[in-house]
């Protein structure tokens, strides 16, 4: 494309997000899509279930925190595979930690080394 721009798509009406990138990861068991999208609050990053219509934005912010969660983060999101039940919220049963113990790190210590 001339000057190498990308080509902007709309978001849905009623919405000043425009999509300046995206591209699809799909495995046997589904297909995603991920997004930046541009929107007056700064950049987003879209993450769409092709197959179950869920999607999700996270901010810059919210993209790091997944870097900072263990696998059994990840292995708790798939005992409901398709999602929550519309009448039932999505978490850990009240009594159950979620995330690191009290007297872990939240996450990695970071790299003291300069970039």
């Amino acid at each position: 494309m001339p000057g190498g721009d990308l080509p902007h798509a709309v978001a849905p009406p009623g919405d000043d997000s425009v999509v300046e990138a995206e591209f699809t990861v799909i495995n046997e068991f589904t297909a995603v899509r991920i997004s930046k999208i541009r929107t007056p609050n700064g950049h987003r990053a879209e993450i769409r279930s092709l197959r179950l219509g869920h999607r999700v934005r996270l901010d810059p912010l919210g993209l790091e925190s997944i870097s900072w969660q263990s696998p059994d983060v990840f292995s708790h999101f798939l005992d409901q595979p398709f999602g929550p039940e519309p009448d039932q919220p999505f978490g850990p049963e009240p009594d159950q930690p979620f995330g690191p113990e009290p007297d872990q790190p939240f996450g990695p210590e970071p790299d003291p080394s300069p970039l």
